[in-house]
């Protein structure tokens, strides 16, 4: 029994160290496709729509539909939508981790909204991520990318509530985001209309996007997660945000400047320790 469980354990870490990797592919590989950022996130959400319908119905899971799992979509939409125009707009480095922002994101709106007051930890976290996302902001007034961080930081708040709204008792990750992506598809894959540039390049990336970046990605993400602790997840996840820039920078020689690496190391630092503290505190509970 005990191996079992080590066997599935090591399987679910498999699972969300692949789904880290392949969603930090994401900044490297949209700088291949010259389309509008809409038209990109429109064509890779069709195609990722495809192939979770198709694992959906293999699996038998039935799509659910409610006001939590409406909102889980739209906020779906909001997030990969953003990400893809910051990543336009800014460097890959400032839209990834500037959208990992997004635990700090849930403290607010679950105080704002839901007047769950924050612990001591929850306001050091708070401070610690805007003082790195300060650092972005002073590095892109100098290079004329504030616009870009400011969609990356409303993708992160978007991505918050996706998070949450997936944990509600009448959520459903699955439902919300076939139903986002779906809509994502139909509503703005007709941009491509304004598109002139068609390479076998251009389609192999955004197919690549579509199939692995989104849907393999979330469905390992899925699985995963049902194997692995909260704990050990937070930490695999923090790959993305470190991969994805160096990635870039390997393939783009796009250079991240010491003021906003400075911003990573504290933005990707607070949310990982207070993930790690979180766990244990619903651990004792």
């Amino acid at each position: 029994m005990t191996d079992m469980k080590q066997n599935r354990t090591g399987y679910g870490t498999l699972l969300v160290l692949c789904a880290s990797i392949l969603f930090a592919t994401g900044g490297a590989v949209l700088k291949l496709i010259p389309w509008s950022a809409l038209a990109i996130n429109g064509v890779r959400n069709l195609i990722a729509a495809a192939v979770l319908a198709v694992y959906l119905a293999y699996t038998k899971h039935q799509i659910r539909f409610n006001r939590t799992v409406l909102t889980g979509a739209v906020s779906f939409i909001g997030v990969t939508s953003l990400f893809v125009i910051a990543n336009k707009m800014t460097t890959a480095a400032n839209a990834i981790i500037l959208q990992y922002t997004c635990p700090v994101w849930i403290i607010i709106i679950m105080a704002l909204l839901f007047r769950e007051r924050p612990k001591r930890r929850d306001v050091l976290t708070v401070l610690a991520v805007f003082a790195g996302i300060l650092c972005f902001f002073y590095d892109s007034l100098q290079a004329g990318h504030l616009a870009g961080d400011l969609i990356a930081v409303l993708s992160g708040i978007f991505y918050a509530g996706v998070f949450m709204l997936n944990t509600f008792e009448d959520g459903d990750a699955f439902s919300s985001i076939l139903i986002g992506e779906a809509v994502s598809g139909i509503l703005f894959t007709p941009l491509l209309l304004r598109e002139t540039v068609f390479t076998p390049v251009i389609w192999t990336a955004v197919t690549f996007l579509g199939v692995f970046q989104v849907a393999v990605a979330y469905i390992c993400l899925a699985i995963g997660t049902r194997y692995t602790s909260a704990i050990a997840a937070s930490i695999i996840g923090s790959i993305e945000p470190i991969l994805s820039p160096v990635l870039v920078a390997l393939i783009w020689h796009e250079i991240v400047s010491p003021v906003s690496l400075a911003g990573a190391a504290i933005v990707i630092i607070a949310v990982a320790v207070y993930n790690i503290l979180k766990h244990n505190d619903e651990k004792q509970l």
